[in-house]
């Protein structure tokens, strides 16, 4: 058996995946544009004051941008949030 028959995946099948996860991110990003996090606004991080200082596109690790689309300083520090842990301040 060749290594060609032994791969599983269609030539290309990553790039799409890659491109699809980057449609799901942008829409997670534009959500939290749409309910008022934009960049600059003060935001509570529970009781911990913010300000949205970017949007979180990182397409692989552990923080990836569909899940915690929001980047906020705090004075603990910058840290990666979801729409649903912040309420604007």
């Amino acid at each position: 058996m060749s290594a060609e028959e032994r791969n599983t995946e269609r030539k290309g099948s990553f790039r799409k995946s890659r491109e699809r996860l980057g449609r799901v991110i942008e829409t997670a990003v534009n959500i939290a544009i749409n309910r008022g996090f934009v960049v600059g606004r003060e935001v509570l991080v529970g009781k911990i004051p913010g300000i949205v200082v970017g949007y979180n596109i990182a397409s692989f690790g552990q923080f990836v941008g569909n899940a915690y689309p929001l980047v906020v300083r705090t004075s603990l520090g910058v840290t990666k949030c979801s729409v649903d842990e912040l309420r604007l301040a």
